[in-house]
C-alpha cells in the first residue's frame, strides 16, 4: 500500500503541475492578446493567472520561455487544422463548399485562439517562434499547392505556386477583418471572404469541381 502511494504521488504533482502551466499559458494568451507581446509582463500574466511571480517561474524563466511553449502548442494545433481543412477534395463537391468548408475550418481555430494571429504576426515575435513559423507558412502554402494542382491539373508549377501564394494572401487580409469585428458583423466578414476566393478560384477551376451537380441546383447555387 506504501509503495502503491509513492508512486500515486509524482503522478498528482506531475497532474498539477500540468494544470498551472495550462493556466499560465492561458492567462497569457490573454495578456499577449491586450498588450502585445513587448508591452507584457511576467508580472501582469501572473496577475492574470492570479498566482503570485514566484509560483510563474518555478514553471519559466522568463516571458519568451511563456509565448515559445504557448507558441509551440498553437502551431502543432494549426497543422492539425490544415491537415483537416486541405485534405484532398471529391470532384463531385461544388466549389463554394469546398472553400467554404476550408476556411470554416481556419477561422474556427484563429477565432478561438486569437492570440495565434497576435503572437504569430506581430513584429517582435521571439525568433525561434519566427523560424517555427515560417516552416508552418511553408508547409501549408505547400498543402494548397497540392490541393490545387489536383484541380488544375495542367497548370505550371510556377502558376500553382502563384495561385496558392494569393490564395493563402487573401485570406490572411480576411482574417485580420473578420478578427477585428464580433457576431454578426464577423459571420458577414467571414462570408465575404469566402465570396472572394470562390471568385478568383471559380475562373480558374472552371467545371472541375461540382460535376455531378452540373445538371441540377447544386451546380447553379454554387456559382
Amino acid at each position: 500500500m506504501a509503495e502503491s502511494q509513492e508512486k500515486e504521488q509524482p503522478r498528482r504533482r506531475q497532474a498539477r503541475g500540468e494544470r498551472r502551466i495550462a493556466q499560465l499559458l492561458e492567462a497569457a494568451a490573454s495578456v499577449f492578446c491586450t498588450t502585445g507581446y513587448t508591452a507584457a509582463s511576467t508580472n501582469a500574466i501572473a496577475r492574470e493567472a492570479g498566482v503570485s511571480p514566484g509560483t510563474l517561474y518555478q514553471f519559466f524563466p522568463n516571458k519568451e520561455a511563456i509565448a515559445i511553449e504557448l507558441g509551440d502548442r498553437l502551431m502543432h494545433e494549426m497543422r492539425d487544422t490544415f491537415g483537416e481543412a486541405l485534405a484532398p477534395v471529391d470532384p463531385a463537391t461544388p466549389l463554394e463548399e469546398a472553400v467554404g468548408a476550408a476556411v470554416d475550418r481556419f477561422i474556427a481555430f484563429n477565432c478561438d485562439h486569437p492570440v495565434f494571429f497576435a503572437l504569430m504576426h506581430g513584429p517582435d515575435i521571439p525568433g525561434r517562434i519566427a523560424e517555427e513559423h515560417d516552416a508552418l507558412h511553408a508547409t501549408l502554402l505547400a498543402r494548397i499547392e497540392g490541393l490545387l494542382s489536383s484541380l488544375l491539373p495542367d497548370s505550371p508549377p510556377a502558376d500553382l505556386t502563384r495561385t496558392a501564394h494569393m490564395c493563402l494572401g487573401l485570406y490572411k487580409a480576411g482574417l485580420e477583418l473578420v478578427l477585428g469585428h464580433q457576431g454578426a458583423e464577423r459571420d458577414a466578414y467571414v462570408q465575404e471572404l469566402k465570396h472572394v476566393l470562390i471568385r478568383y478560384l471559380e475562373p480558374l477551376v472552371g467545371d472541375r469541381l461540382g460535376r455531378v451537380e452540373d445538371s441540377g441546383a447544386g451546380a447553379t447555387a454554387a456559382r
